[in-house]
């Protein structure tokens, strides 16, 4: 029987894991490699001579500057050791579905408040990633909404209390095959906001497929040639067969929300999207997603709790 290589990748086990990451030493070295690759450059002088003092900080020969492995990156000012911060990157790569913050709680043994604050400051990290992501080649692009339905309201399209966002999966131009995909939020369906959204994060050149939709033709604006479908009517079902791909992404993500997180507030939806796209993006490699957010972690400059805690998330 075939097997299916991406599927049954052998990733990263719990005991691999801790004999790179298990001890806080480890994880210092591991951190101080994902900031400085090329070695240790001082963040106000740019110089690289430098002697380490006996609290750990990192002294410049050149300004004087001490400043320490964290200061500057995501784990600035934390409480926790870094043991617990690598073992909540393993937990975020390694499961498909995602981690709620009770069983992430419970997993690192912290309480739920550090948890909840953890993993919003690392999908994040993994949100300001994906923002310089292009698609391009073939792309099928679909309009999503996430929320429940409330009485009274109707149904479909506009509803009260329902978040919109864009859904794009661009697939293999031989194949057929997923390669990459996108998800983010919009204001709404309308022919600027898709524009503005193309101009973002697709390629020109690149052919969109989309449903019948009118204000998907604003993909023009981005220099992208548009093949509108009407997925309605007799032949529906058949051209509906040009969106698996996305109609798979979406029904996966929404299962994943729906199942691990049951609830999640609409501000927050950008980061719960990005954490999806990063695992997918990266799935032909799981076992160095590990590395791949410490790293994104150690660039992301500090965040504070009021910014996590925003009304309206960046994207």
């Amino acid at each position: 029987m075939l097997k299916n290589k991406v599927q049954f990748q052998r990733g990263m086990s719990l005991s691999e894991f801790l004999a790179l990451y298990g001890t806080e030493a480890q994880c210092v070295q591991a951190l101080v490699a994902w900031r400085w690759p090329q070695g240790f450059v001082c963040p106000e002088c740019g110089h690289t001579g430098h002697c380490v003092l006996r609290r750990g900080l990192y002294q410049c020969h050149h300004c004087r500057r001490q400043t320490s492995m964290t200061a500057g990156t995501l784990f600035a000012g934390t409480k926790l050791p870094l043991t617990t911060w690598l073992l909540a990157i393993y937990l975020l790569t390694q499961s498909k579905n995602g981690v709620s913050v009770m069983d992430l709680s419970r997993q690192l043994g912290t309480c739920y408040n550090s948890a909840w604050l953890m993993k919003h400051k690392l999908m994040q990290a993994m949100l300001e990633r994906e923002q310089g992501r292009r698609l391009q080649g073939v792309i099928q692009m679909d309009d999503a909404y996430w929320g429940g339905r409330r009485r009274g309201y109707k149904r479909g399209r506009g509803t009260r209390g329902k978040t919109p966002f864009v859904a794009a999966v661009e697939t293999d131009p031989i194949s057929g095959k997923p390669l990459t995909m996108r998800m983010d939020r919009v204001k709404g369906f309308r022919s600027g906001e898709i524009g503005r959204w193309a101009r973002r994060h697709l390629t020109p050149g690149a052919h969109v497929r989309s449903d019948g939709l009118w204000c998907f033709g604003a993909v023009k604006q981005a220099g992208c040639n548009h093949e509108p479908l009407v997925t309605s009517g007799p032949k529906g079902r058949q051209r509906r067969k040009s969106f698996v791909w996305v109609d798979t992404m979406l029904g996966n993500v929404k299962n994943a929300i729906a199942g691990t997180y049951h609830s999640i507030r609409a501000k927050h939806l950008p980061r719960y999207l990005a954490e999806f796209a990063y695992r997918f993006n990266r799935r032909f490699d799981l076992a160095g997603m590990v590395a791949s957010l410490g790293a994104a972690a150690a660039l992301t400059p500090p965040m504070p709790y009021r910014f996590v805690t925003l009304a309206e998330v960046h994207w």
